[in-house]
């Protein structure tokens, strides 16, 4: 079977990081990463050797400004394109929605979108199937995403009968300096925050509430999880087992002297993480807890790469390459490097 071929719109903080992603799999290639301007990004493209096109003939002129070669425009990479990974700013996505009809390609958005984008809400480990030969998915945000993946497991042996996350979240990325960090502590006054009904985008059973605060900090966000349980007599150690048994999830211990998200970062690079990602949801060992039947649990996100493996899985859906989830889970996780 010939290779999909995967474009890439906006090769930015989750641009490159799929790419590169896309790079490490047997059964899909890179044709071409788009741009919107001539920075740092796009140099790096081209010296990762992925063809770059500008997003539109406008910005192409700005490119032939600084001298640097552009294989055409997004609509000339729509033409050798058989899906397109939407990596746009938060709500822009919609804007090239109707140019991936019109070029009858299939499209995957971020969890910035809006659900009603595109109808349908992607989570490897909930909905894999419901994704198989879509036109068009979106994969659900960072957090959304961490959420899902150790609340799943947990309902799929114990039960979840209700769940309440408190989320301590990063001002901004790392390489942000326009909106942050601030110098506060920012609460998210309108409750539930989106966090929760967007899990309910993917899986409508939870009963789950949110809320979010705004921290000065540009590395991972933090989840304060409770969730009462279905069964009764759950112990910690049974759930930190289930937690093992799954796919990225990766505990750390503050025994053992990682008690920060900058020590879990720090983790990441000691490991040769690329760019120092930790694509699975951080869970600390020792801050899981079982009192009265309800669960208590801290976990850290790395916001810029915790949705990366979800977005090759959906891809593989999405194309019909491997009508199974495990296999397809297991797959990306080999070439991605994740394992416990």
């Amino acid at each position: 079977m010939a290779a999909v071929r995967v474009a890439i719109n906006g090769y930015g903080t989750i641009g490159k990081r799929v790419a590169d992603a896309i790079r490490a799999q047997d059964d899909m290639a890179i044709v071409g990463v788009t741009k919107t301007k001539p920075d740092y990004e796009a140099r790096l493209a081209l010296k990762e050797k992925f063809p770059l096109y500008a997003a539109n003939d406008e910005f192409g002129k700005k490119f032939e400004k600084e001298g640097i070669k552009i294989e055409g425009t997004l609509l000339d990479l729509l033409k050798k394109t058989d899906i397109v990974i939407d990596c746009t700013p938060e709500g822009v996505g919609e804007e090239f929605k109707p140019i991936y009809e019109s070029a009858g390609v299939k499209a995957i958005f971020q969890g910035g979108e809006e659900h009603e984008l595109t109808g349908f809400s992607f989570n490897s480990f909930v909905n894999y199937n419901d994704a198989w030969g879509r036109q068009f998915a979106r994969v659900v945000s960072c957090n959304t995403t961490g959420l899902i993946r150790t609340l799943y497991p947990v309902d799929r042996v114990f039960g979840v009968e209700s769940a309440v996350a408190s989320l301590v979240r990063r001002a901004a990325d790392p390489g942000e300096s326009k909106k942050g960090p601030i110098n506060a502590i920012e609460p998210d006054l309108h409750l539930p925050t989106h966090h929760g009904p967007d899990v309910q985008t993917v899986w409508p059973s939870l009963k789950i509430q949110t809320m979010a605060v705004k921290v000065p900090t540009t590395i991972m966000h933090l989840h304060c999880v409770s969730a009462k349980l279905k069964r009764k007599g759950v112990t910690a150690k049974e759930v930190l087992t289930v937690w093992d048994q799954v796919p990225r999830i990766r505990f750390v211990s503050g025994r053992h002297g990682v008690k920060t998200s900058a020590q879990v970062m720090e983790v990441a690079r000691d490991l040769d993480r690329k760019r120092g990602d930790f694509n699975e949801i951080i869970v600390w060992e020792d801050g899981t807890h079982v009192m009265d039947g309800i669960l208590y649990y801290y976990q850290a996100i790395h916001q810029e790469s915790d949705v990366i493996p979800e977005i090759i899985d959906c891809i593989r859906a999405m194309m019909k390459i491997e009508p199974d989830s495990q296999k397809c889970i297991a797959k990306t996780d080999r070439a991605l490097g994740i394992h416990k």
